[in-house]
């Protein structure tokens, strides 16, 4: 007995000496002849040990996109295994009510799957670079570990980690919470992890059910969205990314927020409001879309705006600096190009809508908002691109009656008649009705008498102010007409 505890603290010790000799010599040995050792040495301990290991990291493609993977481990480990950890940490979710417990890293867990036990690891590495940071995160990787007996390696591939991808899966709809986003960008960007996207929680009340438009229209709009959520199959089949365009278009007022919000509800989707003038070029703009997620609503609302600015600042750029050139203006290389760089052409924002990057992720519909159809380039809203043209329009007595069963709780009146007269004579936004339909004052009782009666009012008035802007109109109209013909009376006599 004496004999082996002699036998096994000799080995123990020659052991402590080659880690330390190791450890002294490999600063001196050549980095490519150090690397060959250390695979050589993984082998060899790889020989001996019965269990296998599998890494699944936070950031797949060289960290070029998040891993769904990895947050899948995340959602069934907290959910299925947290129970039998001893190390757990709690955060608050995204809508800063509910707490979310989840494993702590360098924590250890077990798991059983068909009669198979398994360690799960939570493990965080930080990078070896010299680089201080001002923002905690930038510089770390995190991971889990899965270690399990190489007997049951087909098991495990094959069958038990599909199986956490899709409970994972599960628990991330189960806990989702849909959230609004919005591009940042600078010192709030570093702030957020170097992350292209800051988000709150999507609490927009608006449904169909709410939204004043006529009823077939509705009707149409909810089967096209079912049939798109429901046509992955589809799509696939035809060859074509699983996506849709939306234009809304029309004047002021009309809902076409609110016809994005409902949207989101119905389909319950996270929506992305993208910021088209504060996008630096067509590469950012092609990172800010690898970051969206899949059921995702993206929305550039007043498309034309966005469009016309970075075209106007090219123009006005070249034309102060060459009006009597006909060359193309080409800056001064010394020069600081500030405000040149922060563009997005009209060409890159195309390819963001259905060039090849469209077609990553999946599952995205693409809404653009104009108040003016007829300024966009038709390239940007043909068929492919927006594929449904949505016009929102003035209201209608169809839309009325939703607004009042909304604002006043009633569904007949006998003033409806008047009120569907006036609505087919006058044109007034469905915020203008709304507003109208509102109490006069929060501290009395809604009265419906009081609010219709105050409505047709207010159309009376709109009609009124119509009729006599088109008087001006045609007077100004007639005044130009006699202008032009007493000049084209005059250009003979002064050639005699």
């Amino acid at each position: 007995m004496a004999a082996m505890v002699e036998k096994w603290a000799g080995l123990g010790s020659a052991m402590a000496s080659i880690i330390f000799l190791w450890s002294m010599v490999q600063n001196h040995v050549p980095v490519t002849l150090r690397l060959y050792l250390t695979a050589w040495a993984a082998k060899l301990a790889a020989c001996f040990s019965p269990y296998l290991q599998i890494t699944i990291l936070e950031n797949s493609a060289e960290r070029f996109q998040q891993s769904e993977f990895f947050y899948a481990v995340e959602a069934y480990l907290s959910d299925a295994c947290s129970r039998r950890a001893s190390r757990l940490k709690a955060e608050l979710g995204s809508d800063s009510s509910n707490l979310q417990v989840s494993v702590d890293d360098h924590e250890e867990v077990t798991d059983e799957f068909s009669g198979v036990t398994l360690w799960w690891y939570a493990s965080k590495k930080h990078s070896k670079g010299n680089v201080i940071s001002f923002y905690p995160g930038e510089d770390e990787r995190r991971f889990y570990k899965v270690v399990f007996h190489r007997s049951h390696r087909d098991l495990i591939v094959d069958s038990y980690l599909p199986f956490v991808l899709a409970e994972g899966r599960a628990v991330i709809v189960k806990n989702r919470q849909r959230r609004l986003f919005t591009n940042c960008g600078g010192r709030r960007r570093r702030y957020l992890r170097n992350s292209v996207w800051d988000h709150v929680k999507f609490e927009h009340p608006a449904t169909f059910d709410t939204l004043a438009m006529d009823t077939d229209q509705k009707e149409a709009i909810m089967d096209d969205l079912i049939a798109f959520k429901d046509g992955k199959e589809y799509y696939t089949k035809v060859g074509k990314p699983w996506k849709r365009g939306y234009l809304l278009y029309g004047p002021p007022g009309t809902g076409k927020s609110t016809m994005i919000a409902a949207m989101a509800n119905f389909l319950d989707y996270d929506v992305y409001d993208l910021e088209l003038t504060s996008v630096k070029n067509n590469t950012e703009l092609r990172k800010l879309f690898i970051e969206m997620t899949s059921k995702s609503i993206i929305v550039i609302e007043d498309i034309d705006c966005s469009i016309d600015l970075t075209g106007k600042r090219r123009k006005d750029k070249k034309a102060s600096s060459n009006k009597d050139s006909d060359n193309e203006y080409e800056p001064d290389p010394t020069e600081p190009r500030k405000d040149d760089e922060s563009k997005v052409t009209l060409s890159g924002l195309l390819n963001f809508i259905d060039g090849l990057w469209s077609a990553s992720g999946g599952e995205r519909i693409f809404i653009f908002t104009t108040n003016h159809k007829e300024k966009l380039d038709p390239a940007l809203i043909r068929r492919g691109r927006m594929d449904k043209h949505i016009e929102m329009s003035y209201c209608r007595f169809e839309g009325f009656k939703v607004l009042a069963k909304n604002y006043l709780d009633i569904v007949e009146h006998v003033l409806f008649g008047e009120i569907r007269q006036l609505l087919e004579e006058t044109d007034m936004s469905p915020a203008d009705v709304a507003e109208n339909l509102m109490p006069m004052s929060k501290k009395k009782k809604k009265d419906p008498n009081m609010c219709l009666a105050g409505l047709i009012a207010a159309l009376k008035q709109a009609k009124k102010d119509a009729v006599t802007t088109a008087a001006v109109a045609k007077a100004k109209e007639e005044e130009e007409a006699e202008a032009k013909k007493a000049k084209e009376k005059e250009e003979p006599k002064e050639d005699k």
